[in-house]
């Protein structure tokens, strides 16, 4: 009779979760895509918006793409291209699908693993309706953080079910059939991890949270189990081996994207997004889709925040074996966020609320775990405790669908970002990029400026503004920006190319024949960069190196228009080159 209303209870929970979560989420349904990476991942990639076909599926398994390798993520957008073109509300329909179905998977772990259902309710729900997490499932481009975390939710469970298997091997007297399905579970807990590295390389760290789990809940470290560290990390040196591969193939995908920011100044920001995570999951109010980094770091601030950190950790080893739920929760915070912390550096964000997707669920464990176990311990104020979670909740469920309307076109998203947050040139510049993609170039030109003004080393906000003033007739200004942009980014071909354009549209042919130079060295396969090249070259009068770009460009592209007419030019000018 107790089995049976306790499944029942679990059952309404899961109703109730799903149906929360849908409604809550559905506004997003009918949200477009927005012009911050949806452009690269979805409406601009052909590789992706033609939908699947095996081209497209070698094309995503094929070396990196916007700076990351994770095929499964690609080929989830394709499938979506296909079954719903670009239906921007079904693309987001995936993501709610996903999440919902992870917040689902977050109940379920937490139950069968410490066999409770509330504690492991309220967890789930601060998952779903948490505000932080309105980056991950309102943005299309996010796929990889609802993906990735349902693989790494479904190798957590299979290792649980693996961990059950034993116990039951070692309570039963070794039945092989029972060591049969602990094998199946372990060899489906890799496959599932190996698909999360395939999704979103942040997975990297779930070796570690295993390694967690074998603490609490499942215990495997006590006197009755008997099993030594050793033995549980060697056990688990096939993830560890699957971990490595995705640190190495992540660092080879961002080398290019890395930021030039100190390590010292990078470890402070790290401090400091350690400490802001935490007032944000207690006070989730002025959330962005970007977080600019300081232009110094506030030292004492980040002293304050780490001092702060270490007085929150220290205490919590040393009790680790009276209260092991509190160590684990925290260790899983603090460690699923060290791939995304920023110590190695990419792009310009100094944090990001869609980088709190995993980590959250043991943050939530620590104050769920902590807060049952505090007011079970208060007999007159028991009730109390619950009535807290509940205005938790619903207080989540008011701020996150605030949160989803900042969402519902680009301009309304960065012009929040612009307002909640100081000093934020990615939110100016993106702000003017909105504007400029919705035909007011004034105000864009305005927010370019004042990205500048704010962080001048900035080359996205410098390059922007020198085709801004470019486009105006501002020929003197928009040369310096340009100029600028290609000193703060060398590495960057298409700032080169539009630098070579400059030159040509003036005759600077010297200016442009180098220019051209550094972006096909920079971009081989950049054929019309070949061909601007070729026509330098012409007018310099180094016919033979022109013939050579303009094979080249059409070796590369055979349709392209201007390498076409170049080479008739020139082989009819000079009929004796090769």
């Amino acid at each position: 009779m107790i089995a049976d209303r306790s499944k029942q209870h679990f059952r309404a929970v899961c109703f109730f979760l799903t149906l929360v979560t849908a409604a809550l989420y559905w506004p997003i349904t009918h949200h477009p895509f927005i012009m911050f990476d949806d452009v690269d991942y979805v409406t601009g990639n052909p590789s992706v918006n033609s939908g699947l076909s095996w081209a497209n599926f070698v094309w995503a398994f094929n070396g990196a793409h916007a700076a990351n390798w994770h095929p499964l993520t690609w080929l989830s957008h394709q499938l979506d291209c296909t079954l719903f073109g670009l239906n921007a509300g079904r693309h987001h329909l995936g993501n709610l699908l996903l999440h919902t179905i992870n917040s689902l998977l977050v109940l379920v772990f937490l139950r069968t693993a410490t066999g409770s259902l509330w504690r492991g309710a309220v967890v789930a729900a601060l998952f779903a309706w948490h505000p932080l997490h309105v980056e991950s499932v309102a943005w299309a481009s996010e796929r990889k953080d609802t993906l990735s975390t349902f693989f790494w939710l479904l190798t957590l469970l299979a290792y649980v079910k693996c961990d059950a298997c034993r116990v039951m091997r070692e309570t039963e007297s070794g039945s092989s059939r029972i060591t049969h399905h602990a094998s199946f579970w372990y060899f489906a807990a890799l496959l599932f991890f190996a698909l999360g590295v395939m999704s979103k390389p942040m997975v990297v760290t779930l070796p570690f949270v295993l390694l967690l789990l074998d603490v609490w809940p499942l215990d495997r470290i006590s006197t009755a189990r008997k099993v030594s560290l050793p033995s549980l990390i060697i056990e688990k040196i096939p993830f560890f081996a699957l971990a490595t591969m995705g640190c190495a193939t992540t660092y080879l995908s961002q080398t290019a994207a890395m930021s030039s920011i100190s390590f010292s100044e990078r470890l402070g920001n790290a401090v400091l997004a350690y400490a802001s995570y935490v007032v944000k999951f207690f006070w989730p109010d002025n959330l962005a889709i970007v977080y600019s980094h300081a232009k110094h770091t506030p030292w004492l601030l980040a002293l304050g925040a780490l001092a702060l950190l270490l007085l929150w950790t220290i205490p919590l080893l040393l009790n680790w074996r009276r209260r092991p739920w509190l160590v684990v929760g925290w260790l899983w915070f603090l460690g699923t966020l060290v791939p995304t912390i920023g110590l190695v550096q990419v792009g310009a964000q100094s944090m990001a609320d869609r980088y709190t997707y995993i980590p959250s669920v043991g943050f939530f464990i620590v104050v769920v775990w902590g807060a049952a176990e505090f007011f079970s311990s208060q007999v007159h104020v028991k009730y109390f405790g619950a009535a807290i979670a509940g205005v938790a909740l619903l207080g989540c469920v008011v701020l996150t669908t605030k949160q989803i309307t900042y969402w519902r076109d680009s301009i309304t998203l960065f012009r929040h970002a612009y307002e909640v947050t100081p000093d934020n040139y990615v939110a100016a510049n993106s702000l003017g990029k909105a504007y400029e993609l919705a035909g007011d170039n004034a105000r864009a030109l305005y927010l370019y400026r004042a990205a500048v003004e704010m962080e001048p080393r900035f080359p996205v906000s410098q390059f922007n503004l020198a085709m801004t003033l470019l486009e105006k007739g501002d020929d003197a200004g928009g040369l310096e920006h340009l100029q600028i942009a290609a000193q703060l980014q060398p590495e960057n071909p298409d700032i080169h190319f539009d630098l070579g354009v400059y030159y040509s549209s003036h005759s600077n042919w010297v200016g442009a024949a180098q220019s051209f130079s550094n972006a096909v060295a920079l971009r081989p396969p950049f054929a019309t960069a070949h061909a601007s090249l070729a026509r330098a070259l012409t007018e310099l009068g180094h016919f033979p190196a022109a013939a050579a770009q303009y094979r080249e460009a059409l070796r590369l592209e055979p349709q392209n228009d201007a390498a076409q007419s170049g080479w008739k030019k020139l082989s009819g000018a000079h009929p004796e080159l090769p």
